[in-house]
């Protein structure tokens, strides 16, 4: 019997960086292919799995919004089928901000797929959304690439995608700060903004939650303490039964006002605690990270 077939479905909103993506999996042994009628996916994936040549056991294949609707909405049922018949199947999705996606449209002045049809911009995107409503809703990892370079995306895509072995679990933790919005991929959030804040204190104003400073002071206070010890009970409990269900991804984000100090430090603290029962477990500061792109 050939070994499972590993197939990843690569789609989301144009400009959101399915592109990039679909690079990233190229370059990590994945015959790719792009702009795939999702009508003929089925068929592809069964002559490829009957070949006398070479199998091919990793694959991965960009569908959009150029598909036919009923295709797209059949989509979720055919990769059940796939499942069942031995295909180890993931759909990824991206999306961005629709201010984001204007922006990436402006600077790279390419036209959107939907507007070729005389749609404006704005309701193009619009449009894309409600087309992809069913894939968004059917997707094993959502990443938002609003705050992303093309960089942080492959990075993303190689630690979570391609780290990620066979009916296992990849857990996020992020921190980020609620003054930016709660992070779109989340499925669990966190709220930290009742905890003593190092930023009133002047000292440690400029610094973050790694340093030791902020670590030493965050420490001390038996809130925060109480606040961990629930958190990581509560995600020792859980993770588990997402793992019994062969979930593929779970993302937990963890919040204060600025995402500087209260969420980092707890995001790296609970990280080294599940890293000790649960691989792989990792790790993504959204504010630091905006930092390092705005002054690069």
């Amino acid at each position: 019997m050939a070994d499972e077939m590993r197939l990843i479905i690569i789609s989301g909103l144009s400009g959101s960086g399915k592109t990039v993506a679909l690079h990233v999996l190229e370059d990590l042994g994945y015959y790719c292919v792009d702009n795939m009628p999702a009508a003929l996916l089925k068929s592809v994936v069964d002559e490829i799995r009957s070949g006398n040549d070479k199998p091919v056991q990793l694959l991965a294949v960009g569908v959009d919004a150029r598909n036919r609707r009923k295709d797209l909405e059949s989509l979720p049922e055919l990769i059940t089928k796939l499942q069942a018949g031995g295909v180890q199947t993931e759909l990824l999705f991206l999306q961005a901000s629709d201010d984001v996606l204007l922006q990436r449209y402006g600077e790279s002045r390419r036209r959107h797929p939907l507007a070729e049809q005389g749609t404006e911009l704005r309701a193009a995107i619009a449009s894309e959304r409600t087309m992809l409503a069913e894939l968004v809703n059917a997707a094993d990892l959502i990443i938002d690439t609003s705050r992303m370079s093309i960089y942080q995306l492959a990075q993303s895509i190689r630690d979570r995608v391609d780290r990620r072995k066979t009916n296992s679990l990849s857990v996020l933790i992020e921190s980020f700060g609620f003054k930016n919005g709660i992070p779109a991929d989340a499925d669990f959030v966190f709220d930290l903004r009742c905890l003593p804040n190092p930023y009133w204190t002047l000292q440690l104003r400029g610094l973050n939650g790694r340093n030791k400073e902020v670590t030493d002071f965050l420490e001390a206070q038996p809130s925060v303490v109480a606040m961990y010890e629930d958190i990581l009970a509560f995600l020792q409990r859980w993770i588990p039964e997402y793992d019994k269900v062969h979930r593929g991804y779970l993302t937990v984000a963890i919040g204060c006002t600025g995402g500087q100090h209260r969420s980092v430090f707890m995001t790296d603290k609970l990280a080294t605690a599940l890293r000790a029962v649960h691989d792989p477990v990792l790790v993504r500061h959204n504010e630091l990270d905006r930092q390092i792109i705005e002054s690069q």
